[in-house]
């Protein structure tokens, strides 16, 4: 029966989307009048929209009989509901204005609001518009040719654009649906193009119109909306409109908290199946937690190591599951670990600025020293933590007091922002007064992060989940990884606005003396702790090209490795995966190209080699037990981990 249904409905979709009357003739009249090509191409392509739009309820109704007026009712009413999620789902996009308000909600429009957005973009003159409208004839030209005169299917049509959005074949099997996408890409292939080959614009007024129109562009997919997506139509008609009325609810929840959801949630719970591995909170301030992990060896290296997660997201990406946790690996090659847990901002911690977390992370590497006996420790920075550990390594310099930090490893981490990647986009002036605005009670909301990020990457982390679980009404997948980069914090806004202005926008940290923490003027170039840099190669938070700038700054020993994939997996890459790669180069160098360009490759993870290079700079071991197990009395503990901070919101 199930398998009648489906063939009903792929029977329906095939014969209710027929080309529209007169579509050749009038294609024919306007290759002939070139002058008003731009109108009669939106004209024709927005009545192609209109009997889309048509065919999608006759589809629906075409799957009852004609005497099923109560079925065909509830065909009726599930129309109704696309468009109803068609209205939420732009209201949400667009601005309140009632003009802007229905911008797509009648597919008819969408060819319109694509033409006047695209007339808008100052790149485009008249000539580039023209050009690019014709063009869209001879792409139509190609496209309707390989169909019949009736508008029929074809087997295999041979389409000039490729997109992964539109991979399914029901993009493929009618015109209107081949049309509708193979134009959006066209369209989007040379709004880009106009951006990236404009003239008298300065690098920077470029890179944002290039992120504004990528935006626009990946927004106004017709992919992301129901009347216009096949596939959705198809899941739709098989479903009854469960799918529709799943993404609604989804939809409305999401607007509610304000925040996308990506994963099941509730398969995870912090400290039971992620953050789990076995510790205690040994020492607390009111601005992070200090975290012990027991050993799970008889011995341990005498050294221990403290690691400092970024504090613009939760610890536990080094601690995810079993298998892809980083701590639980380090300890299990003999290391005694040590987390520090940031505490989520709120109006309590209103008054943190700058100083406070070079002042933490010297805090820290205190109380570890101290717990455990030791002269030094082996430190970690991920992220804008790496960049406040190499302001705090400069500090330990300029004091005397450097040989408290045995070695320093740098997870991604950025202190010369000259090319400091897509984050460089958020740091004019407008953009700056706009975060000062939003950081209410002295804190910026973590979402406002998360949608930055997420905007980063739109197709990726915005519509791709648009799609599936708005749209298709797919399940969420339970993915640690995707828990974690739900799970915000908040940002005090002092230092979140100082972090912005002088490293950001100004590239202060990098200039000897202009910066300071705790009174202590920042010179990098005194830093001589031996380092590990770890760089992602497809990293678009800190771009190699900007992490590799350590190595021009620091007067110690560094070691360099380029990780395959980026911000992320490039870190998080446990040896049992086996996935991805990493390059080191034994031989000089003195930039990246030259790095890489005598670099050997390694198949797998670099686990093993920072392990290697962390024993070569201290490799005694000590016997595992006193304060080398926290809760004990030498070494008394506040509570299990992963503590209390990680759970505040």
């Amino acid at each position: 029966m199930a398998t009648q249904r489906v063939a009903r409905v792929r029977n329906a979709m095939r014969g209710a989307v027929p080309l529209p009357k007169g579509l050749g003739a009038r294609y024919r009249d306007v290759m002939t009048d070139q002058s008003d090509s731009g109108a009669d191409a939106a004209d024709i392509f927005t009545e192609m929209m209109r009997i889309q739009g048509e065919s999608a309820r006759q589809m629906m109704q075409a799957l009852v009989p004609d005497d099923a007026a109560q079925d065909r009712s509830a065909v009726d009413t599930m129309a109704d509901t696309m468009a109803q999620f068609q209205r939420s789902w732009l209201q949400a996009w667009t601005p309140a204005d009632a003009d802007a308000a229905p911008l797509m909600a009648d597919p008819a429009r969408w060819m319109e609001a694509m033409q006047q957005w695209s007339a808008s973009v100052p790149m485009l003159d008249p000539a580039a518009q023209q050009k690019m409208w014709a063009d869209s004839f001879a792409l139509w030209q190609g496209v309707l040719s390989q169909y019949d005169a009736d508008g029929g299917e074809a087997d295999d049509p041979q389409l000039p654009r490729r997109d992964r959005r539109f991979a399914d074949k029901a993009w493929r099997e009618q015109p209107v649906f081949a049309l509708i996408h193979q134009t959006y890409l066209l369209i989007a292939e040379r709004l880009r193009e106009s951006v990236d080959s404009a003239q008298g614009l300065s690098e920077e007024d470029r890179r944002n119109l290039c992120f504004a129109t990528q935006n626009v562009l990946d927004a106004m997919s017709p992919a992301n909306y129901p009347l216009m997506n096949p596939v959705v139509l198809e899941r739709t008609m098989e479903t009854g409109g469960e799918n529709i009325m799943r993404g609604l609810e989804r939809l409305s929840g999401d607007l509610e908290k304000g925040q996308l959801t990506h994963t099941d949630t509730s398969q995870f719970e912090v400290g039971e199946n992620i953050a789990a591995t076995p510790g205690k909170v040994i020492y607390e301030t009111e601005l992070f937690q200090l975290i012990q992990y027991a050993p799970s060896t008889n011995e341990v290296i005498e050294t221990p190591l403290l690691i400092f997660p970024p504090w613009i997201n939760r610890f536990y990406i080094l601690d995810l599951n079993e298998k892809k946790s980083f701590v639980r690996w380090a300890v299990a090659q003999g290391l005694t670990v040590c987390m520090v847990s940031w505490k989520s901002a709120d109006e309590s911690l209103a008054h943190i600025d700058w100083d406070d977390y070079f002042r933490a992370q010297m805090h820290a590497i205190d109380v570890v020293r101290e717990r455990l006996g030791v002269d030094s420790v082996h430190t970690i920075g991920y992220c804008v933590a790496g960049t406040t550990l190499a302001g705090t390594l400069a500090v330990l310099a300029e004091r005397g007091e450097a040989d408290k930090v045995a070695s320093a490893t740098f997870f991604t981490a950025q202190i010369d922002f000259a090319n400091a990647g897509d984050l460089q986009l958020f740091v004019d002036d407008g953009k700056l007064e706009f975060i000062r605005q939003a950081s209410q009670g002295g804190y910026l909301d973590g979402r406002y992060l998360a949608a930055t990020f997420n905007m980063l990457r739109g197709s990726d982390l915005i519509w791709n989940y648009v799609v599936n679980h708005y749209l298709l009404g797919e399940d969420y997948p339970a993915f640690d990884l995707l828990f974690w980069n739900g799970d915000v914090t908040n940002l005090p806004a002092k230092w979140h606005a100082a972090y912005l202005r002088d490293l950001y926008r100004d590239n202060r940290m990098v200039e000897p003396g202009a910066l300071s923490a705790e009174g202590t003027a920042i010179d990098l170039t005194k830093v001589q702790t031996p380092s590990y840099v770890q760089a992602g190669r497809e990293d678009h938070i800190a771009p190699p090209e900007s992490v590799w700038k350590i190595t021009e700054h620091f007067s110690g020993p560094v070691r360099f490795v380029l990780a395959g994939s980026g911000h992320i997996a490039g870190v998080v890459n446990p040896p049992d995966a086996g996935k991805y790669q990493y390059w080191t180069n034994e031989a000089d160098f003195v930039s990246l190209d030259e790095f890489i360009a005598g670099a050997t490759e390694h198949p797998g993870s670099w686990w093993p080699d920072w392990i290697a290079w962390i024993e070569g700079h201290g490799g005694k071991r000590v016997k595992a037990t006193a304060a080398r197990r926290p809760g004990g009395k030498s070494n008394p503990a506040i509570e299990d981990a992963p503590g209390r901070y990680v759970k505040l919101r």
